[in-house]
């Protein structure tokens, strides 16, 4: 049986809070957690290091709420994505009719990579309906951009007020409608000088030796090696599902290393497209799967060259 706001609701409740300081967050936050475990469900935050402390001070001493690591939680959208299923799945498997969780991204990522945590927040919409989850995802309004707080209208059904109300978005877009939508993403600055290496119908070998050749050793060897195998699955991936002409472009500098892969077609059809595992292995859902999984970010989006991936291994520019 659900409680609360969710009671009788099918599926993911999904709201977001905006506050303008401490005590506006917690006006929200305690009933949420006092609620959840007054009836006996699962109970979760997923907040930075200083708003964690503020709400572990306020709660009862030995108050059974999970506190979860936000910066390790948001490391990558396919991954938190993930890691949040399967969190969900041992929680229904152990009887919970409902689990709350609040949560909030780092500030880290309002910046250049704000669009592929955009879309999380509205994939998730979709890949968290099969539980009985209500979620809060929290926005510090002194600190977050308008264009960041226009997109958590967009991808957040309803909004969370301290009197324990929830107001629908009136902005709200579903996520089948907000996932194809094209949007450039934010240049990295490596991407206002020639590229290191430009291959024109490269093969994968050919383009893992590319990203080898761009490294100057100031990004992790690992982090590397990921990158390498991305964008081979992403080459792949355009030489058997795109069309041509496919060209690769890679800039290698001293803490990152960027790469796009570029073919005439449309991209994929499926608008869930490395966010969740693909449900059939056709349209290279899984190489896309594998690269929201190991890069430090990814973005794609449409142009007037065709469509374009641009994956980084490395440092992100804020």
């Amino acid at each position: 049986m659900r409680t609360g706001a969710a009671a009788d609701h099918p599926g993911y409740f999904h709201a977001a809070v905006h506050y303008d300081s401490d005590d506006e967050l917690l006006a929200v936050t305690m009933p949420f957690l006092l609620g959840g475990l007054a009836a006996g469900e699962p109970t979760i935050v997923a907040f930075g290091e200083r708003t964690a402390g503020l709400v572990r001070s306020a709660l009862p001493a030995r108050a059974p709420v999970e506190f979860l690591s936000g910066g390790a939680v948001y490391a990558r959208p396919a991954a938190a994505i993930r890691g949040y299923r399967d969190l969900l799945a041992r929680h229904v498997e152990a009887g919970a009719t409902q689990i709350r969780i609040i949560g909030e991204m780092p500030a880290a990522a309002f910046g250049s990579t704000w669009d592929w945590w955009a879309r999380y927040e509205s994939a998730i919409n979709h890949a968290y309906d099969d539980f009985p989850l209500w979620s809060m995802c929290a926005y510090d309004t002194r600190v977050t951009p308008d264009a960041v707080l226009a997109d958590v209208a967009r991808t957040h059904p309803r909004f969370a007020v301290a009197d324990g109300r929830h107001e629908d978005s009136d902005t709200y877009t579903d996520p089948r409608v907000y996932l194809s939508e094209h949007r450039p993403p934010v240049p990295d600055p490596l991407q206002q000088g020639p590229p290191t290496v430009t291959l024109e119908s490269p093969t994968p070998a050919g383009a893992r030796r590319a990203v080898h050749a761009a490294d100057r050793g100031g990004v992790p060897a690992e982090d590397v090696d990921d990158l390498v195998v991305a964008v081979s699955e992403t080459v792949t991936n355009a030489l058997r599902y795109g069309r041509p002409p496919v060209r690769v472009r890679v800039w290698g500098g001293a803490d990152r290393i960027v790469v796009t892969v570029t073919d005439a077609g449309s991209g994929p059809d499926d608008p869930f497209a490395g966010l969740l595992p693909a449900a059939a292995p056709a349209a290279g859902g899984r190489g896309l799967w594998i690269t929201h999984q190991t890069c430090d970010h990814v973005a794609a989006a449409g142009d007037g060259e065709g469509w374009t991936i641009r994956m980084i291994a490395g440092a992100t520019t804020a």
